[in-house]
């Protein structure tokens, strides 16, 4: 018994493409359920289990009102100014006195490294603005993050340059809809992944198959030739028999 299973051991595996095609057309609806119900499963799970998240923005231009922007000196400088500023803007005088601005508003206490998870500071590309982004589960509390930041920033930033502070372009206003999660996005991945996992288990389960099926399987794999073949008689094909038969002795 154990050679019938081992027969293939000594030959390279071929991968009949179409045929690979073909096993997984045949159980399509087995592939579109497994869609449906991952798809299903990352919506539930989206929308129960994951808490939104909301974002909300201040943005501080890093040339001082003292600074004259006519000077290309002066806009240069600027600009190499915003890596440094991205650096003060996380540093821990500026996010302690930030937490402290947010304690006396809302009344809800943040140490140094929870505050600072919640900001991204951020430059767009050949520009002299900052970007100050604080993301939290409560939009109200994002807006006062991003707005106490900014404006430690600022306030840091003119100290250290002994200087005016840099001007506020925009300050954070409460944001309407969360950015995160995405229920569409997630529920794509979901599906997608429940359809390749029951694809990968077919195909698995078609390459761990090395039962004897065709002539040609007995001829490459056995080297005997085929004299005689004797189709396999189906299921409907058995049972229309037995009803004949019943009919026969019927009459």
């Amino acid at each position: 018994m154990e050679e019938k299973f081992n027969f293939r051991n000594n030959e390279d595996m071929e991968i009949d493409l179409a045929e690979v095609f073909r096993v997984l057309m045949r159980r399509w609806w087995l592939i579109v359920l497994c869609l449906i119900l991952g798809a299903g499963a990352a919506g539930v799970v989206t929308h129960f289990l994951i808490t939104p998240q909301y974002e909300a923005s201040s943005m501080l231009y890093i040339l001082t009102k003292t600074t004259s922007v006519t000077s290309l000196a002066d806009i240069q400088m600027g600009t190499q100014l915003t890596a440094d500023f991205e650096v003060i803007a996380t540093s821990r005088p500026v996010i302690e006195d930030a937490a402290k601005d947010v304690e006396e508003e809302t009344k809800v206490s943040y140490t140094y490294e929870q505050l600072k998870t919640f900001i991204t500071v951020s430059n767009q590309a050949d520009t002299r603005i900052l970007k100050i982004t604080a993301t939290h589960e409560d939009p109200q509390l994002a807006m006062v993050i991003a707005n106490a930041v900014s404006k430690e920033t600022a306030s840091h930033m003119a100290e250290i340059m002994t200087t005016d502070a840099p001007t506020t372009v925009e300050s954070a206003v409460i944001p309407e809809n969360p950015v995160s999660p995405s229920l569409p996005k997630n529920c794509a991945i979901g599906g997608l992944l429940g359809a390749f996992a029951v694809m990968a288990l077919l195909l698995i389960q078609y390459l761990m198959d090395d039962t004897i099926k065709t002539e040609e399987d007995v001829a490459k794999y056995l080297g005997l030739d085929t004299l005689v073949s004797l189709p396999l008689e189906s299921k409907s094909e058995r049972k229309s028999r037995k009803r004949a038969k019943r009919r026969k002795k019927k009459k």
